[in-house]
């Protein structure tokens, strides 16, 4: 007998209607309470890794599925062998399979579940389950839902939930220690929703916030006490801006990155890093378990995952926002409802801000047409009247402005300062997300398109034109490939050696000059300038070469092409 139980996979979703008509087949033959199972209902927790397939030599023969309720409770529910098949023990098989999955994705949580069949019945007592009255099992409207296709509903109705003809069984891990989970933290709503989340579930939990540039002293503060407030174990605030910079910010400016020649991926590029000070961190403190707040319709999920993947790979990974559904509404009633008192205000626009720029969210970018108004930015134009100031680098970095030397950090910050009040720097970027749709985001990042356009230009003065073509090629892919969370891939460093080589003569000072809403590149003065190096007087003559130089030059350089064009083709 060739036997194979497993976790069902999205190849799966083909059996989805069979295993529906099958349970429903089976509920008719039995007279008994099994509740119908929706095609759409099955497909969905096969693509969300909670359900469980048996195959006898080849041939799909048995399915259950786990479902999650807030208030700590995971189901084991849609059991279901096909006829043909049964008391060959592929039951006992698949319930052994969807308890340990149950186990290993939701450590904490109370197990249960109603049946009327014997072999079930058996494999829960086997198993330490504890028969309960139905009012110790989950209050949730979903759960009883899902009854009323079972022709005892009206039973069941009738006693309000209390009772029924099914055996209702439960399993409460309370001998488990509480499990140490690390939470990627930034105090906000999705956030502070996981944490009260995974309290709930039992985890002793340890929220981690990492700042690479975005927040003041003031905001970390309010961080920590919310996280405290709600009722994490430990909060720490990890200090990451240089760390971003040296890893990532550096390389930008050197590639000149600007995904699409629009966007310096400006908060996108934080997440990777801010993935992998999390996951240093739970190796630090050896925490079993590592969550952070993505939903299932973004990029930052991959980011997250991948990283937490490759760095802590012992580690589960736990995302309630995306496991649970959950919409934004249903996050503040959860909230509510446990006593959490943290007020979040619906603001128009989405700001997400970073030492590379700020991104900007609303209604407007959900459309294809309309434009971000200034009051959706986060600085306001200022300044009126044009002003000039002068960018120092040395071998690529961004070392002074106006020749007043300080750490590049620092003077990224200031030039952010100075520019953000010309209101330099905005636009609205459309591009392909990881998962394959198009997103359009607003952002305003002065800082950035400045320093990589006057990086640029001086590039342009002192590398050789092959230097040049070959780093826009390389620039794009780096970009691409940071941006599709695959910063952790050995050839990012290929690349990232390639531009450090290319720094080597790139020094000097690049005046431009600042206007409402626009920069003008001035011009640059560099002792590498190739420019400067030449004896040509241009439109006049040269001291390298004459004018018979120069005709036969172009005879030779032109020879291929006449060549071509002497032979006489029909």
């Amino acid at each position: 007998m060739s036997l194979k139980v497993r976790i069902a996979n999205y190849k799966d979703i083909t059996h989805a209607l069979t295993i529906s008509r099958k349970i429903e087949e089976s509920a008719i033959i039995r007279q008994t309470g099994i509740s119908k199972r929706e095609t759409e209902d099955i497909t969905n927790k096969i693509l969300e890794g909670n359900a469980v397939v048996a195959f006898f030599n080849g041939i799909i023969v048995g399915f259950s599925y786990i479902e999650t309720f807030q208030e700590g409770y995971v189901a084991n529910s849609g059991m279901i062998v096909f006829p043909v098949f049964r008391n060959k023990g592929i039951s006992k098989l698949i319930k052994a399979f969807i308890l340990k999955l149950s186990s290993y994705k939701f450590p904490i949580a109370n197990l249960f579940s109603i049946t009327t069949t014997p072999s079930i019945f058996r494999i829960n007592m086997e198993r330490n389950f504890k028969t309960v009255s139905f009012l110790e099992l989950p209050r949730s409207y979903r759960f009883w839902k899902s009854c009323r296709s079972c022709k005892n509903y009206n039973l069941l109705t009738l006693n309000n939930s209390k009772m029924c003809l099914c055996t209702a069984f439960l399993f409460e891990p309370k001998h488990i220690l509480k499990e140490k989970i690390v939470l990627a933290y930034s105090g906000g709503l999705d956030t502070s929703y996981c944490l009260q989340y995974l309290k709930e579930q039992g985890y002793e939990v340890y929220t981690a916030q990492v700042n690479t540039g975005g927040f003041s002293k003031l905001e970390l503060k309010k961080i920590e006490e919310n996280a405290y407030a709600i009722g994490a174990k430990y909060h720490r605030s990890i200090e990451a801006t240089h760390f971003y910079y040296d890893n990532c910010v550096k390389y930008l400016i050197f590639g000149n990155v600007l995904r699409n020649n629009i966007y310096p991926l400006s908060v996108s590029s934080e997440r990777i890093f801010q993935a992998i000070k999390i996951a240093e961190y739970a190796n630090e403190i050896d925490a079993s378990a590592i969550a952070h707040g993505s939903t299932c319709a973004g990029n930052d999920q991959v980011r997250f995952d991948i990283a937490f993947q490759i760095l802590c790979p012992d580690k589960r990974i736990l995302s309630p926002i995306r496991d649970n559904q959950c919409s934004r509404q249903e996050e503040m009633n959860y909230l509510q409802e446990h006593g959490v008192d943290i007020r979040w205000i619906k603001a128009r626009y989405s700001i997400n801000k970073g030492i590379w720029g700020t991104s900007v969210g609303g209604v407007e970018t959900l459309t294809s047409d309309e434009k971000l108004p200034s009051e959706a930015y986060p600085n306001s134009l200022q300044e009126l009247e044009s002003k000039n100031i002068q960018l120092g680098f040395e071998e690529g970095e961004f070392i002074s402005i106006n020749r007043e030397k300080s750490y590049t950090v620092k003077n990224i910050v200031k030039l952010e300062q100075i520019a953000s009040k010309f209101a330099i720097g905005r636009n609205i970027h459309i591009g392909d997300t990881l998962i394959g749709i198009k997103g359009r985001v607003g952002f305003q990042a002065s800082s950035a398109i400045i320093l990589i356009k006057a990086h640029q230009l001086l590039e342009k003065h002192i590398l050789t034109k092959w230097q040049v073509y070959w780093k826009d090629q390389i620039s794009n892919w780096y970009g691409m490939l940071l941006h599709e969370a695959q910063y952790l891939d050995p050839v990012m460093r290929n690349i990232e050696a390639f531009f450090r080589d290319t720094q080597r003569r790139v020094s000097g000072e690049v005046v431009i000059k600042l206007t409402p809403y626009k920069l003008e590149l001035i011009g640059v003065k560099s002792s590498n300038d190739l420019m400067q190096s030449q004896n040509e007087k241009y439109g006049e003559s040269n001291e390298d070469w004459n004018a018979e130089d120069a005709k036969g030059f172009i005879k030779i350089f032109g020879k291929q092409m006449k060549m071509y064009h002497n032979i006489k083709n029909d």
